[in-house]
């Protein structure tokens, strides 16, 4: 922010949100199974001016977040998200993080239920994130949101599980359809058995709720491949497709996934130590038959 804007920043903020200041982004979740490439993405939101001073993203989210204002700007981002929905966003389904105010404020979701018939939009269209440290942190209010919005027929999803010892009781917690991988185990996992060790258990875990993994922080195709060996069902991350503007999705490239699904020639993905086995990336998957 500019020096001025400072001396007031509640009031600037503010007016950024009554005058649609922020922008919202995509970043699309690849399925690495199936025949829908794009299933759903990770909504973003940027301060136009962030982008006009080259700013980095997010600089003014601890000022929401000390002045207890991250439930407008959240509310913001669900109605805006929904309304992209309305309209029939190219991408069907939207994931929306969810800051530890607005799980801990009781009225989010009857505000939830409202913007729905409002906007007549699905709820299953929408999955909210929860931080796998605020699950943790504040299980009673997570578990009262999962709740609430599972009733109206949306979905959860703990993000940024793995980074540490995460808790996996999390991943019991009504209505959670999905676990986010942290970066830290998906980013040199072609090379880090520590990290395949822990993804298994994860996987394992996952697998018996009927819960679906999603790696964060894809970089290259090592990873990918390795992601599909084990059964990883989703994707994202920069080596996947970088965030775009909501607005924008019907502009995505078909990506290097289209190419992986052609399995002819494909090479054998090693995958050695603690898994000991040797794959076809793409051959001998039925879902790849359409």
């Amino acid at each position: 922010m500019a020096q001025n804007e400072w001396s007031d920043p509640v009031n600037y903020l503010r007016h950024a949100l009554v005058g649609n200041q922020f922008r919202l982004y995509c970043q699309p979740i690849a399925a690495l199974f199936g025949s829908v490439m794009y299933p759903m993405g990770e909504v973003l939101v940027r301060l136009s001016e962030e982008e006009s001073a080259l700013l980095p993203p997010g600089d003014f989210l601890p000022v929401l977040e000390h002045y207890g204002m991250m439930p407008e700007l959240d509310r913001w981002v669900v109605r805006e998200a929904l309304r992209r929905l309305a309209a029939g966003a190219d991408i069907k389904r939207f994931s929306i993080n969810l800051s530890p105010q607005t799980i801990a404020d009781a009225g989010f979701p009857h505000f939830f239920a409202d913007e729905l018939e409002a906007h007549g939009v699905s709820a299953d269209a929408i999955v909210f994130e929860i931080d796998e440290h605020d699950a943790a942190s504040a299980p009673s209010s997570v578990r009262r949101l999962c709740a609430a919005v599972g009733s109206l027929g949306s979905s959860i999803s703990i993000d940024g599980f793995g980074r540490g010892q995460g808790k996996l009781a999390s991943l019991a917690l009504p209505c959670v359809q999905y676990v986010k991988l942290h970066g830290s185990l998906t980013r040199y996992l072609d090379t880090d058995e520590a990290s395949l060790a822990r993804i298994l258990e994860i996987l394992r875990v996952a697998t018996d709720l009927g819960v679906s993994a999603i790696a964060e922080s894809v970089e290259s195709d090592e990873v990918l491949a390795r992601l599909r060996a084990i059964k990883v069902r989703y994707a994202q991350g920069f080596g996947v497709c970088e965030p775009q503007s909501i607005d924008a999705l019907g502009e995505l490239p078909a990506l290097r996934i289209a190419e992986r699904r052609d399995y002819t020639g494909a090479p054998l993905v090693p995958v050695q130590g603690l898994l000991d086995l040797t794959v076809n990336s793409m051959q001998g998957d039925p879902s790849w038959a359409g």
